[in-house]
């Protein structure tokens, strides 16, 4: 007797299966090991540039911004002021561009061998860390200088913060990701969109500059109350504004849970398009 072995794709909304991911994760640190490595790979300064690139935009800010611009900075020193922005805000951006053209980048991979398509994106915004932790050696000194010191809650709020950024992150390369893969037009949107995205986001300045009817407009973008609670909580010159982070934050969940079921919705057709 003959039998049919008849393999049809599913319809619909895919499920997560998190049993799987959990089985991958492995190939998680590997992809973003390899990230890493590549990254510096044959360069003079190696990780050096995480370093270099905040520590000269803040110099450029602070001329650009604090001196001639005279932008407010809360009563404290503009340098550490938009260096506490840039930190956050630095991992955020390298580590949504990367996750954004990630399944374009792996599209030998991904035509060749099957496993969660979700890891790709996911370890191209957790080897942008790396760089988050070096880059932090020159605010934990500019700290010491300006005599800043985190109170008790600031310090455990830090690893949350930066988690919610991940997820943002993450979220925002979903999206992006998936799209890139359809319409690679979107590898031309992601660094437009990047740089707008700063300038609308609290970095260079405070949320006090915003009257305070429209600042609920401003904590729509997810990464507006993640960065201003960055600043609170590093440098405990206030406190962390609630409100404002408990907004920004929903918004940033939002944007992760509905760009996880748009990507596991189109993820099967991956291996066509790409």
């Amino acid at each position: 007797m003959k039998h049919e072995l008849i393999i049809k794709y599913k319809k619909g909304w895919m499920p997560i299966n998190f049993k799987e991911l959990w089985s991958f994760r492995e190939l998680l640190y590997f992809l973003a090991w390899r990230d890493i490595k590549v990254k510096y790979k044959q360069t003079v300064l190696g990780a050096a540039w995480a370093i270099l690139q905040p520590f000269i935009t803040m110099i450029v800010f602070s001329i650009l911004f604090g001196k001639l611009a005279k932008v407010p900075s809360d009563g404290i020193p503009y340098p550490i002021f938009v260096y506490a922005g840039l930190l956050p805000w630095n991992y955020f951006s390298s580590a949504l561009s990367n996750s954004g053209n990630s399944l374009v980048a792996s599209s030998n991979l991904i035509t060749k061998v099957y496993f969660p398509r979700l890891i790709i994106p996911a370890s191209a915004s957790l080897s942008s860390l790396l760089d988050f932790f070096i880059a932090s050696i020159i605010l934990i000194g500019m700290m010491f200088f300006y005599h800043f010191t985190p109170n008790t809650l600031g310090i455990v709020m830090i690893p949350v913060l930066v988690s919610l950024t991940f997820i943002v992150a993450v979220g925002c390369g979903l999206w992006l990701s998936a799209l890139n893969v359809e319409y690679r037009d979107f590898q031309y949107v992601i660094p437009f969109l990047v740089q707008i995205w700063m300038f609308v986001t609290p970095v260079i300045y405070p949320v006090t500059l915003f009257p305070e009817k429209y600042r609920w407009l401003l904590s729509l973008n997810p990464m507006a109350g993640i960065i201003e609670a960055f600043r609170a909580a590093t440098l405990g010159h206030q406190p962390i504004n609630w409100d404002l982070l408990f907004i920004s934050s929903g918004a940033g969940f939002l944007i992760f849970f509905t760009g996880l079921l748009y990507f596991r919705r189109v993820e099967r057709s991956f291996a066509d398009v790409i």
